[in-house]
């Protein structure tokens, strides 16, 4: 063996990108890379380009909830169960009559993690009219429900949250037969503790599937954090800069594989919801339970001025 030849080192990274509220889902798989003493060398093995509706209502490339899950409950990292599908989250307990929900206040995150359902089961409600008392707070609601997160149109709609704060969501048909009023409190995401949720959540699917835990990725911490930033200004895994994603966290001298899962949107609403659509994702899925990544980091925006509000990025590493 040569010298030259001795030092030539090789690793396998796959990227992926999702974007699910509006545009263009990339999806970059297979990218080998090799180091030598003539520099970096890149082939793309797989590429597609899949144009999505633009419509709130109409996005659902990834669904965050699986169809087998509806009418179950979900329990997210840090404790809070909602249902899916035709109940919505709200309690499934019976509404007394000419009402909407047993509740009298919830909370929610300025993400709008949930859609707000009337409760009890109840169907057939026909048309119906939703209020803010606050519109500095949430200013109205889409017409329908996000089905692909498992709520049903019947009986859920959407929010367009604004800022943190507490509003009065009025809500009944148009007949009169049910009216009814909700306290709703608007909170701000905990960015640092639901980056952390993502971790134990991927941990939770990697030992489903036999595999081990991954730690928190110290060494690309920062560029998690970078490049979910960048998404903001450049959809992509060219960074905005025009070179590759890999450049915020290069790999070491002595190799390693890297590889990177991204998406912005209404569908990555939470921890949850967000490695929900990444595990129903087949390319996502494969770096999630790779066993030759022994580390993630996690990066997380939200900001409501910006185009898709809620940007994440996995960053795998074995460094």
């Amino acid at each position: 063996m040569t010298a030259a030849a001795a030092t030539l080192k090789q690793t396998r990274m796959t990227i992926l990108l999702s974007l699910n509220a509006a545009a263009i889902l990339i999806a970059g798989v297979l990218i080998a890379r090799s180091i030598s003493g003539e520099g970096l060398e890149f082939r793309a093995v797989n590429e597609r380009s899949d144009e999505i509706a633009e419509s709130p209502e109409e996005v659902a490339l990834l669904k965050s909830v699986s169809d087998s899950s509806a009418g179950k409950t979900i329990a997210s990292a840090d404790g809070t169960v909602y249902q899916v599908a035709a109940n919505g989250w709200i309690s499934s307990d019976p509404v007394p009559n000419g009402e909407l929900w047993n509740e009298t206040s919830i909370t929610i995150y300025q993400t709008a993690d949930i859609d707000i359902c009337v409760g009890g089961n109840l169907s057939g409600l026909g048309s119906m009219y939703w209020q803010s008392s606050d519109q500095n707070v949430i200013s109205g609601f889409y017409s329908t429900a996000r089905t692909w997160l498992g709520y049903s149109s019947d009986i859920c709609r959407y929010p367009i949250i604004k800022n943190p704060g507490t509003t009065t969501i009025t809500a009944g048909t148009y007949d009169g037969r049910r009216h009814d009023s909700i306290t709703v409190t608007v909170v701000e995401v905990p960015v640092e503790q639901w980056k952390r949720e993502v971790l134990t959540l991927v941990n939770q699917e990697r030992t489903k599937n036999g595999l081990e835990s991954l730690e928190w990725g110290v060494t690309c911490e920062a560029a998690a954090a970078i490049r979910a930033r960048e998404l903001m200004h450049s959809y992509s895994h060219t960074r905005p800069d025009g070179s590759s994603w890999e450049t915020a966290c290069p790999l070491p001298d002595t190799g390693g594989s890297s590889g990177e899962n991204l998406m912005a949107g209404n569908a990555a609403v939470s921890p949850a919801t967000v490695v929900n659509a990444w595990m129903n994702s087949p390319d996502h899925r494969a770096n999630i339970l790779s066993p030759n990544f022994t580390k993630l980091a996690v990066g997380f925006v939200f900001d409501p001025e910006a185009q898709y509000k809620t940007y994440w990025s996995e960053f795998f590493s074995t460094y």
